[in-house]
């Protein structure tokens, strides 16, 4: 009997810190049918204008290891968020079955890929329908669950920027995009997007996964000291594609720059190097850039179609101090993982327009940097790496005491929900 009273008191010790851990942090996955998400696994080899998706639905999202010995690496598709986030909310510590008793709810849907069949499928006149399907189920499968705040607890991911689920009700015929941001249905739920827009409230942009996916803090701080201790011979690179039309642009303007460096006296191998990922060939191969990456101090992040872009965060990754030429591409976007009041102290910002049409030279802003503020960029840069790296599922117990990307954006989604809440004066 002693010992029984004993494992009583026990757990409820463990109840009680586990309450007060997860205080205003409860979250309840709603219970979706599987054609929300799993179900659309199956068309991943149905558009022909994309790559067959289906190699990088492996292991759940995070795609094929690079190579077999491989812990931490995949060919990992920016795609497969939706994947990667839903396998990590699994483990989540602060789940609740009771919906009343959670802080926010987190919808396991599958939006971006979803949205292939308007984008790139047989439905692209029919995109104005995307998400409805989503809102019927949520207002007639256990309706109060939505109607406590009005969808204003409720979250998502969504696996694309948020100018691709953007289009206006009224644009008959549809352009490119579905309208589930502009349906009135979801205003009030909360969107974690690749790239967010500037003005509504409900997007927040989350980084860009990599191919990096530690599964124990040991390799994350052995990648780190890796990175920490990497000679850097090459001032400044740019990894990417475009910048080969006539036409006067930013990426154009760094391929001529680039192109026409001379010999260098102070002390590097290069001024400039271009790593050549035109056509898509870098974007599931990170041995191309990420041995490039590491040798060079700065790395070139010009806008393309958008401006973000997934090389940020491979050059955060490989310790590289990014340059941006936009304040969309990075510092109005992702405040949760890269602080914004810190963004000279890891950054440069040199404006595209100084660099195309008044003849600014990047590699000489980047020259005049002093050597020790360079040193103390980098090593704010370092400091970053976790931020922007989303660990692998099922990570040893060490690595979870370190927040990585996942992490971030949860708490980021947590206090943003609470806040919403507060100023509609609502009790959670």
């Amino acid at each position: 009997m002693a010992w029984w009273i004993f494992g009583l008191v026990i757990f409820s010790l463990w109840s009680l810190c586990a309450s007060e851990k997860c205080s205003n942090r409860w979250i309840h996955i709603r219970n979706l049918p599987s054609s929300f998400n799993l179900d659309l696994l199956a068309n991943c080899s149905e558009y022909p204008l994309l790559d067959d998706l289906c190699p990088y639905t492996a292991n759940h999202g995070l795609g094929q290891k690079t190579h077999n010995r491989s812990h931490s690496w995949y060919r990992t598709d920016p795609s497969m968020l939706e994947l990667i986030f839903h396998r990590r909310m699994l483990e989540y510590p602060c789940l609740t079955q009771d919906p009343s008793h959670a802080n926010a709810i987190y919808l396991p849907y599958y939006a971006g890929l979803d949205a292939l069949r308007y984008l790139y499928g047989p439905e692209s006149n029919s995109s104005a329908q995307h998400g409805l399907n989503l809102f019927h189920f949520l207002q007639h499968d256990n309706p109060s669950i939505w109607a406590r705040h009005m969808g204003h607890d409720h979250f998502l991911v969504m696996a694309r920027p948020a100018w691709d689920f953007s289009q206006p009700l009224s644009n008959d015929p549809p352009n490119w995009g579905t309208s589930f941001l502009e349906l009135p249905q979801f205003f009030n739920l909360t969107a974690l997007t690749l790239e967010a827009r500037a003005c509504p409230w409900q997007e927040h942009a989350v980084p860009y996964p990599t191919s990096f996916h530690p599964p124990t803090l040991g390799l994350l701080d052995s990648w780190i000291q890796r990175v920490q201790r990497s000679k850097r011979h090459v001032l400044a690179l740019f990894a990417g594609g475009g910048g080969v039309s006539a036409s006067p642009n930013i990426r154009r303007s760094i391929r001529t720059e680039c192109d026409n460096t001379t010999a260098d006296s102070s002390g590097y191998d290069k001024l400039c190097e271009i790593v050549d990922c035109s056509n898509g060939i870098c974007e599931h191969d990170p041995i191309r850039f990420m041995r490039p990456m590491l040798q060079a101090i700065f790395c070139l992040q010009p806008p393309g179609d958008i401006p973000t872009r997934r090389s940020t965060f491979d050059g955060i990754l490989a310790g590289c101090i990014p340059v941006f030429f936009e304040e969309l591409s990075a510092r109005s976007q992702y405040g949760w993982h890269l602080p914004e009041a810190e963004f000279e102290a890891f950054s440069v910002f040199i404006p595209k327009e100084e660099v195309v049409f008044k003849g600014l030279k990047i590699l000489d802003v980047l020259q005049r940097i002093p050597r020790s503020r360079v040193r103390k960029m980098r090593e704010k840069v370092l400091e970053l790496i976790p931020n922007v790296v989303y660990g692998k599922h099922n990570s040893s117990p060490g690595l979870r005491t370190k927040k990585d990307a996942f992490d971030l954006a949860i708490d980021g989604t947590l206090d943003k929900i609470q806040s919403r809440l507060q100023e509609l004066d609502f009790v959670m």
